[in-house]
């Protein structure tokens, strides 16, 4: 029988706080899982894969806290089927049913029939005829400590982070979600997704004064300065997509060709859905690009650069 990996945990001395890392520091598919504990209830934000090797041992939680609606966000949902479900209004939708999941992607057929089976097998997707709505500022009330709602929308419509705070805290803990200060840099290749959103929802961030702050992939937990530097960082590779975008089009090219020369993922990365990815991150892009004077659209669905 395979040993189950060795899984890390991370407290702040004194808090009510812990991170619970999947394995690689939740690189995906896995992710970084926060527990909440007050004197009162005590809550999970995104159950990760990571949660499932811990099922044995995890305490009695009153709610889930879900961050947005994503197959590596809800991933271990199903390991709380007797508590309430939050998510934000936005959100809300595609937690009810599969399909309704589906739709935040939107993927073409060919991509959505397997990418369907994968949520289901591998991500444990369980639908909640009943999920708990929330709204940006609305806060959980613990007891000794509280989850305070940051609506910070662009990777998916309701996408939120999490300020958690105690007593004595210096600023607690922000929970960034999917800005995830990764050096793959934001992802808005969904439907439900959005560029400008996303850059207004870092800036948003970048004012929070925390002590820590904690990403669901990768990097984990961070200090302030060390935060500001990784995100200036992320929020980088919006303008080095649309750099090499705008060198790409000297020549003309189409939307397709645009999609299949890969801006997002590097172009050997075996990633199912990158075409479709690609197609709707570079809209976005040549959409913006279009109405500042930098692109032109030709005749037959081309564009150019004009500087």
């Amino acid at each position: 029988m395979e040993k189950a990996p060795e899984l890390e945990d991370w407290r702040a001395e004194g808090s009510p706080l812990t991170v619970l890392f999947g394995e690689q520091r939740g690189k995906y598919p896995q992710g970084n899982t926060l527990l909440v504990e007050g004197t009162r209830e005590a809550l999970v934000i995104d159950p990760s894969l990571g949660m499932i090797p811990r099922r044995d041992r995890l305490p009695a939680v009153d709610r889930v806290v879900n961050s947005h609606c994503h197959e590596d966000h809800i991933a271990g949902n199903f390991l709380f089927p007797d508590v309430p479900w939050h998510f934000h209004e936005l959100d809300l939708p595609g937690i009810r049913s599969l399909d309704a999941m589906m739709a935040i992607y939107d993927y073409p057929e060919e991509i959505a029939t397997p990418f369907r089976r994968v949520v289901v097998e591998q991500f444990h997707f369980t639908p909640c005829e009943n999920p708990v709505p929330f709204r940006d500022g609305d806060v959980f009330d613990l007891g000794d400590a509280t989850v305070r709602v940051v609506h910070t929308p662009g990777h998916t419509r309701g996408h939120s982070c999490l300020h958690v705070r105690w007593p004595g805290d210096e600023g607690g803990a922000l929970y960034l979600g999917d800005i995830d200060l990764s050096s793959f840099g934001p992802y808005y290749g969904d439907a439900w997704s959005d560029l400008e959103d996303f850059e207004r929802s870092i800036e948003t961030v970048r004012e929070i004064e925390a002590r820590w702050y904690v990403t669901f992939h990768h990097i984990g937990v961070v200090e302030r300065d060390l935060f500001l530097e990784r995100l200036d960082r992320f929020a980088a590779m919006i303008a080095s997509r649309e750099e090499r975008l705008l060198a790409y089009l000297a020549e003309p090219h189409d939307l397709a060709e645009i999609a299949e020369h890969r801006f997002v993922y590097r172009p050997k990365d075996p990633v199912p859905f990158a075409w479709a990815v690609e197609r709707r991150s570079m809209s976005q892009h040549l959409d913006r690009m279009v109405q500042r004077g930098a692109v032109e659209r030709l005749p037959d669905g081309l564009y150019r650069a004009l500087v």
